[in-house]
């Protein structure tokens, strides 16, 4: 075996993102987004914080980089656990489409705020009961899968 990395297989590249579903057990609400108004993808509808991976890097790192960018939360990556998986075919220039990897943060220090106003309506906490409706459909399914205590593999266009 060696140390050094094969190189890149880019006709089979699939775009990496991390998604982190914030769950405040006590009071049993999750942390939400509302994109803006004029997002390039699903304007106004509400989603996790989410967001690419840089070249090279972890996607537990990826996680909570995106987490703090957009709401100034800290989560430590150990305290990250896996919610569910996303592979979608559409909306993105990747030929395998993308592959999202879902967390959960349980724990987290710092006071949510819309830190990305640019990019997002606002930022606020939703009753686990009561997820809105106008949502990133991929996102919902694994939010209300997770709700329901259910690890899953969501594929979307193939």
């Amino acid at each position: 075996m060696t140390d050094t990395a094969l190189p890149a297989a880019i006709d089979s590249h699939t775009l990496l993102v991390a998604a982190v579903i914030v769950h405040d057990q006590v009071n049993e609400q999750v942390l939400l987004l509302q994109r803006a108004s004029g997002a390039k993808f699903a304007p106004l509808h509400w989603d996790l914080p989410v967001g690419k991976a840089e070249k090279g890097e972890a996607i537990t790192t990826t996680a909570a980089r995106e987490l703090l960018e957009e709401t100034g939360l800290t989560v430590e990556t150990d305290d990250l656990r896996i919610a569910g998986i996303i592979h979608g075919s559409w909306g993105v220039e990747a030929p395998n489409g993308f592959l999202t990897v879902v967390f959960v943060a349980k724990r987290w220090t710092g006071t949510p705020v819309n830190a990305e106003p640019h990019k997002h309506q606002q930022v606020s906490w939703h009753s686990t009961t009561s997820i809105p409706t106008e949502f990133v459909y991929t996102t919902r399914a694994a939010l209300n899968n997770y709700v329901h205590n259910e690890l899953s593999v969501f594929t979307d266009g193939f």
